[in-house]
């Protein structure tokens, strides 16, 4: 669901150029170290020093401009040495290798907005949008050699903290403070240098920059920070790992092997620490020590990689004090879930990934594996493994792990590149088709190998950094709206979103054969508004109308919405009615109405908006209060809407809309207690109705034979009602699929909608319309679909899973069609017969200093596996009925040679019984067609010639269907025939069959047929005499020579007159 786009831009916090430190804007203040005695203060284990402190001075502002792609940032107010004894030349000489300016670290606030930085001897702390330094601390020579080289970057959750480990033992600890009012930088515009005339006009009277301000906010959108030393935290026995958590700081230690908790404050005991040894921790091998350790908060899980390679699932005890069996209750508690059974295997990062109970460990050989966390017990199975497309050699190890904010990309980053994959491990960009030579020429380091990442922007963009360089690469990535946003219509309609624009894909409504292109042109991209987006960014769900026609963006508060047809953005007139709300638990669109769930700070609400009224609340079609927040909102069918809420009810509304008003009518809910556990990790909720109720039935009724389809945690489940004993509704619940992506029932595509007069009514095409069949006669409108991270899978008729109960037995149970692809599928169009998809490509060109990706479009056909599921399953007539229904498509004969390609190539291989072969079946099945002669040619003009025999020991003789394409004047197709007969050697050098298809092209004037026959005739006679024999009786030559004919021809050649002779000499010619 995420995709790289475009190239990185690059920023940097060292000046490309050399000189004294006076080129840089800075401001000097004093350096985090006791004046009175430097080995007093590396005895001590905490030491604070108040009369010490690092800030940056907001009075003292600094010009500069901002970094675009290619540009680093000489803008950065610093804190300096108090001695000016640092090297800046060293410092400035930017993107060398193994400077003091390479980035070693790199750390985001949760809440996204700043990101800090760690070098060899400075702190830096970023802005991220925009991105900017806002402050930086540069340790002195004595500050290093007191305490050591940085090493490590730790920070805190809440950003309040920074914490640098050192090379000797010690970790520095810095404040953060923030002043919402000052600022850092001054904005200059140029008042000189050649404009553009509209631009001069459109701005005209605001030189000064005030329009832009004004656009901004009214000031400079850089805050000013202040960063004020702390304490010194001395750890004598070394530190081999350290994590900064809310409430305390977790240090691993090497001699003794223990793990120490220290928190920011005493208790209410005035404890600060507590330790626990290694040794002691039964769950852990003898003499091994915490190399490595990531906290989620989520979970409430940490994840430990010890010396020996393994991996453990650890949790810290709530309270020390209970005793089991009078043996006091360790500080730690864990698992060991990775084992190392092999070198390759050793563990080197890790990251846990909350929203799906999934934490993934990378390794030495660079395989990823994913374990499931299904319980703190220790039940933690293996899900998946992926690897990159580079070998080992190739690729190295696993350098960091990190999963997206929403969990539907993990980042990993090895020592030779990087690759993405999906949740449940589809593969999608990756560096590793980079051209190494181009990569060290334009000193692309961010291609051959990354040391660490982040992400920001809401999962938007990517903060890379390189091995031994200083500049920090943000690349930015495309993805799914059903990330932020489930529902039909968002995977229906494949809308992409990106960091300041969406995408959306045009070829629904374009011929069979242009929507099938892979032309970036069929993809509309959009620039989201820029007020709203500086406002309320980053952009955190979006939602596409069924029709196409309107997008909803969301972002931190507020909404906006789109009209794709007239080209125009509509926000909150009053921008405090945008701040009063944040949309949550997502939205969609009926007709021209946005519904969107809400929530305020006192309220739950469903509110209905118009896109034909202004955006404002008090023009608000509707607002629907609830009790508790809302998980998931979804339209079903036409009037009919679903809410999910926290308190574990599916509420059922009818959409009730007349002439003057719209609002929302409750008509029923089912509450899931006891069913579903944690209704927070519902991804998305929607039913399946019988056909006669959805067209003619009580909507009323609906929550009674309603089946239910959630998504939770991967699984993909179905609740089906049914009545105890005592006469109570029940819902018997069966889990139909694992590691679920998506899923959409293409009952709740628009294409299916039919006709005025049906409740789903909506003005469709013919070809649309052709396709809405009833789906007891083989159609694929009541089909289920769903993506498990490898292929995609369906249901034909989910009425088949309702009608199986429990009690049946698995081999009873229906299983759905498996469609292979070998790209990230985001939509199914079925009148177009084809599965959508994405794929992202890297492009290097000599001509251009730098490289980027680009979305490619790809398509595969869904037919071919459908319909030999029909006949596998000896179901002819469904596969008949089905093939009727895409017969106006371009591409047909090609979906149906597939199929018999696929067939062919599998039992040419390995035959399978008679009585279980399925050629005979897909042979009588293809003969029912107009092209069925045709595609048994083109079979056999891409398979193996060993497989022929295979294929005609199940047809005609290849002599009837010669003559059988003669009767039907497929001329080309019979062509093709006299070449199987050729190989199967039944076809002789003067064959009539060659001389009366070569009078047939003729007197069709097909000359192009005429000329491959006559290269054919020449493969099987290379003197030419049958040629010319064909030639001559189809009219195209003379008659050949005869004995009393006098023939007058070019001299021969000597080497043949030498051949004569010796023949004549030794007896073989006639007398004269």
């Amino acid at each position: 669901m995420y995709w790289p786009i475009g190239a990185p831009r690059i920023y940097a916090a060292t000046s490309p150029r050399s000189g004294s430190s006076s080129g840089e804007p800075s401001s000097a203040h004093q350096e985090p170290i006791d004046p009175q005695s430097t080995q007093e203060a590396r005895d001590r284990k905490l030491k604070d020093v108040t009369n010490a402190q690092a800030t940056t001075n907001g009075n003292k502002s600094a010009e500069g401009h901002l970094g675009g792609p290619g540009q680093g940032h000489d803008v950065s107010p610093s804190t300096d040495e108090p001695d000016g004894n640092q090297d800046e030349s060293a410092a400035a000489s930017a993107h060398s290798s193994g400077n003091d300016s390479a980035i070693l670290g790199l750390e985001v606030a949760c809440h996204g907005q700043l990101f800090a930085t760690l070098t060899n001897k400075a702190l830096t702390v970023w802005q991220t949008r925009p991105t900017a330094v806002l402050a930086k601390v540069v340790r002195s020579t004595q500050s290093i050699a007191t305490y050591g080289s940085n090493l490590s970057l730790l920070l805190r959750p809440d950003a309040a903290i920074f914490v640098v480990q050192t090379s000797l033992g010690y970790l520095i600890t810095y404040s953060l403070a923030t002043d919402a009012e000052a600022r850092v930088y001054r904005t200059a515009f140029p008042t000189d240098g050649p404009r553009h005339s509209r631009r001069q006009d459109r701005h005209r009277g605001h030189a000064d920059g005030g329009y832009f301000l004004r656009m901004l906010g009214g000031d400079s959108p850089f805050r000013e920070i202040s960063l004020r030393f702390r304490m010194v935290i001395k750890v004598d026995a070394g530190i081999t790992s350290a994590l900064a958590l809310d409430d305390e700081l977790v240090v691993a230690t090497r001699k003794p092997a223990a793990v120490q908790c220290i928190r920011w404050s005493p208790d209410s005991t005035g404890n600060q620490t507590s330790t626990e040894l290694v040794g002691r921790m039964s769950w852990l091998a003898k003499k091994t020590q915490v190399a490595q350790m990531v906290y989620d908060k989520p979970m409430s899980v940490f994840v430990w990689i010890t010396s020996d390679g393994s991996a453990h699932s650890v949790q810290k005890s709530l309270d020390l004090s209970q005793q089991e069996s009078g043996v006091p209750q360790g500080l730690f508690k864990g698992y060991s879930f990775h084992r190392l059974q092999d070198p390759r295997d050793r563990a080197t990062s890790v990251a846990v990934n909350a929203r799906f109970s999934l934490i993934a460990v990378g390794t030495v050989s660079g395989a990823v594996n994913v374990y499931h966390l299904r319980d703190y017990t220790g039940n933690i199975p293996l899900s998946h493994q992926t690897r990159p497309s580079a070998s080992s050699e190739v690729s190295g190890s696993v350098r960091f792990l990190s999963y997206s904010p929403d969990g539907y990309c993990l980042f990993t980053g090895l020592g030779r590149g990087w690759t993405t994959n999906s949740v449940f491990g589809k593969p999608g960009g990756c560096s590793f088709s980079a051209d190494r030579m181009l990569v060290e020429e334009k000193q692309e380091t961010w291609l051959g190998g990354v040391r660490d990442g982040r992400w920001i922007g809401g999962g938007s963009e990517l903060l890379l950094a390189a091995e031994d360089d200083d500049r920090l690469w943000v690349l930015e990535f495309a993805r799914s709206a059903i990330a932020g946003c489930f529902s039909a219509a968002n995977v229906s309609r494949s809308l992409l979103l990106r960091r300041s624009a969406f995408m959306v894909y045009r070829g629904y409504d374009l011929p069979d054969l242009t929507s099938i292109s892979a032309e970036a042109t069929l993809w509309h991209t959009v620039q989201l508004p820029d007020g709203y987006l500086y406002d309320q960014g980053p952009i955190r769900s979006a939602a596409i109308s069924p029709d196409g026609r309107y997008v909803a963006v969301a972002g931190r508060r507020g909404l906006a919405h789109y009209s794709i047809h007239s080209g125009r953005w509509k926000t909150f007139e009053n921008p405090a009615m945008g701040n009063e709300f944040s949309v949550r638990g997502g939205m969609c669109w009926h007709h021209h109405i946005l519904v969107a769930a809400v929530e305020t700070d006192d309220d739950f609400e469903v509110r209905l908006y118009s896109r034909e009224l202004a955006l404002d609340n008090s023009y608000a079609l509707h607002v629907e209060q609830l009790q508790a927040p809302v998980v998931h909102v979804s339209q079903y069918g036409v009037d009919s809407l679903l809410v999910y809420t926290y308190e574990n009810i599916l509420y059922h509304y009818v959409v009730a809309a007349s002439p003057k008003t719209v609002e929302l009518v409750r008509v029923g809910q089912i509450a899931f207690h006891g069913i579903i556990r944690a209704p927070t990790r519902v991804r998305a909720i929607s039913w399946v109705l019988p056909e006669n109720q959805l067209d003619h039935g009580d909507p009323s009724q609906d929550v009674t034979i309603a089946s239910v389809l959630f998504l939770v945690d991967g699984k993909l489940a179905l609740l089906q009602p049914s009545v105890n004993e005592s006469g109570e509704r029940k819902y018997d619940m069966r889990i139909l699929a694992h590691n679920v992506e998506y899923y959409v029932h293409l009952n709740e595509y628009p294409s299916w909608e039919t006709d005025a007069s049906d409740r789903r009514a909506s003005s469709v095409s013919d070809d649309q319309s052709a396709l809405a069949v009833d789906r007891s006669q083989g159609g694929l409108r009541d089909s289920l679909w769903m993506f498990d991270g490898q292929s995609m899978h369906t249901w034909t008729d989910v009425q088949d899973l309702l009608r199986s109960t429990l009690l049946d037995a698995p081999q009873n149970a229906p299983l759905p069609v498996q469609i292979c692809m070998d790209f990230y599928p985001v939509s199914v169009l079925p009148n177009k017969g084809i599965i959508l998809g994405i794929e992202p490509e890297l492009i290097q060109r000599q001509d251009v200093t730098f490289a980027f990706f680009r979305i490619a479009t790809r398509t595969q056909l869904f037919l071919p596996q459908i319909l030999r599921h029909h006949l596998a399953h000896f179901n002819s007539p469904a596969a008949l009925h089905l093939s009727h229904q895409y017969q106006q498509l371009h591409y047909f004969p090609h979906a149906l040679e597939v199929l018999l390609h696929n067939v062919l190539d599998e039992e040419a291989e390995q035959a399978p019984p008679q009585e279980s072969a399925l050629l005979p079946s897909v042979l009588s099945f293809l003969s029912s067609f107009p092209q069925y002669l045709d595609i048994l040619v083109q079979c056999t003009r891409k398979t193996e010639v060993r497989s022929w025999r295979t294929l005609f020991a199940h047809l005609p003789p290849p002599q009837s269907l010669f003559e059988e394409s003669l009767e039907t004047d497929q001329l080309k197709t019979a062509g093709g025939y006299l070449l199987v007969l050729h190989t199967f050697e039944e076809l002789e050098p003067s064959s009539q069959k060659s001389i009366r298809l070569f009078s047939r092209a003729k007197e069709k004037g097909d000359w192009d047929l005429c000329k491959e026959l006559a290269r054919f005739l020449m493969s099987m006679d290379d003197t030419g005499k049958t040629l010319r024999e064909a030639a001559h009786v189809v009219g195209l030559a003379p008659p050949p020579p005869t004995s009393d004919t006098l023939v007058l021809s070019a001299p021969v050649e000597e080497e043949e007159e030498e051949e004569k002779e010796e023949e004549e000499e030794g007896g073989g010619g006639k007398e004269p």
